[in-house]
This record gives C-alpha cells, structure tokens and sequence, in this order.
C-alpha cells in the first residue's frame, strides 16, 4: 500500500527542516548532540538525523568527525 503525504505534514515537514537550519545558522557551529538535547522533545532521533542529512546534502551544513554543525551556506 502507498501512502503520500498530506499537504499539512509536508508543511510541517518543511517548518521542522527550516527551524533546525535557522537555528545552525544563528549559531554559526554546534554539537550535534546538543542541538538534538534541545529539540528531542518534538523529533525523534531520526527525525533529526534526516532533516541533518537533508541540510548536509544541500550543502548547507557540515558536519566534522566529532559531530559539530557548522552553517557554510551563504
């Protein structure tokens, strides 16, 4: 069975990837654990390694070998 998305949850979807971003860009370079600390009541772990990963692969973010965010985009 397929299922699509409604056009409410890619909204939010799309809201959840924008606050993670704006929050990596205020910042400028965090850990990656505490970014997930502070929004592991609303994502799972997953969530957050998606919407990570989605930002990563746009070339938004990079991520170092110890974890740490850090915005590039202009």
């Amino acid at each position: 069975m397929e299922t699509s998305a409604t056009e409410q949850q890619i909204t939010a979807g799309l809201a959840r990837v924008r606050a993670i971003a704006d929050c990596i860009r205020d910042i400028g370079a965090v850990p990656s654990g505490h970014l997930y600390a502070q929004v592991m009541s609303r994502l799972t772990i997953g969530e957050y390694d998606k919407i990570i990963g989605i930002l990563k692969n746009a070339g938004m973010v990079t991520e170092s070998s110890s974890h740490m965010l850090t915005w590039v985009a202009a």
